[in-house]
């Protein structure tokens, strides 16, 4: 039960933060890379790297190479994700995000 309660509160503490838990809602709509992080939210590679690092650590995200970029995705497959979908449901959609800088002319494409 204490273990159950200890990765809770471990979920909840990383979607604690404004910039996983857009990157998270961000995720359940579309793969993204790291640069297309760093558009979004204003922010160092570093920066964004390391909000990536906790997701993946927390097994929260998973990651695909495609040719030289690293894709990253929602895990499904965790048994935590239960929680986080339930989560993520009670946020807006973020996929506009993505949208705007595209028609900005920002968008930055990894293909």
């Amino acid at each position: 039960m204490n273990t159950d309660m200890d990765k809770g509160a471990q979920v909840l503490k990383l979607l604690g933060d404004r910039t996983r838990l857009t990157m998270m809602k961000i995720l359940e709509s579309q793969d993204c890379c790291v640069c297309e992080f760093t558009a979004i939210f204003n922010l160092s590679q570093p920066a964004v790297s390391q909000h990536i690092r906790k997701l993946k650590d927390a097994r929260l995200v998973t990651e695909t190479r495609r040719g030289q970029w690293v894709f990253y995705s929602l895990n499904k497959d965790t048994e935590d994700y239960p929680l986080v979908r339930d989560i993520l449901n009670h946020f807006p959609g973020q996929a506009g995000r993505l949208k705007e800088l595209e028609q900005q002319g920002l968008r930055i494409f990894c293909d």
